[in-house]
């Protein structure tokens, strides 16, 4: 299928993001291509195919997410020392922001990625999400916001 090759590597980044592990993405992206190859004679030859793939997946992720609602919590002693920021800031900045946006709800972290990682605008997003512009609008300032409360002290080095 010419979609698939493609659009099949960014549509599987998004979906990297959105589960947090490759191979659940893997998972995921091949579920949702099938739903849609199920139904692809119902598209218009006319539209993009990739925002009805795109809102498969994110919906597949949501509930799957739904269904394995379990909060895993490790218990320590004491908490781990923190390092001091190194050369390598951004990179493992990078690895702490993927961390903690696998730890968002899964509305929160499709609203993110959506419009953060994919470039979409906000009616874009709702209308991905199948929501309201102004449930993009706060899903993603919550989600922000969560994401600078705990990413504060790593970004700590990036301003001096």
């Amino acid at each position: 299928m010419e979609f698939v090759t493609d659009r099949g590597n960014a549509l599987l980044r998004t979906a990297s993001l959105l589960c947090g592990a490759h191979q659940d993405a893997e998972d995921m992206l091949q579920t949702a291509l099938e739903k849609a190859y199920r139904h692809w004679g119902r598209l218009d030859a006319d539209t993009d195919p990739e925002p009805y793939v795109r809102r498969i997946l994110v919906n597949l992720v949501i509930s799957r997410s739904r269904r394995w609602k379990v909060l895993r919590e490790i218990q320590m002693a004491r908490l781990p020392d923190t390092p001091a920021a190194s050369s390598d800031h951004a990179v493992e900045l990078r690895g702490t922001l993927m961390n903690e946006l696998r730890k968002l709800g899964p509305r929160q972290r499709a609203v993110l990625v959506l419009r953060f990682w994919e470039d979409l605008s906000e009616a874009e997003t709702a209308r991905a999400l199948g929501c309201s512009v102004g449930t993009v609008k706060s899903q993603a300032s919550r989600g922000l916001a969560r994401l600078r409360e705990r990413l504060g002290s790593h970004l700590a080095p990036l301003g001096s």
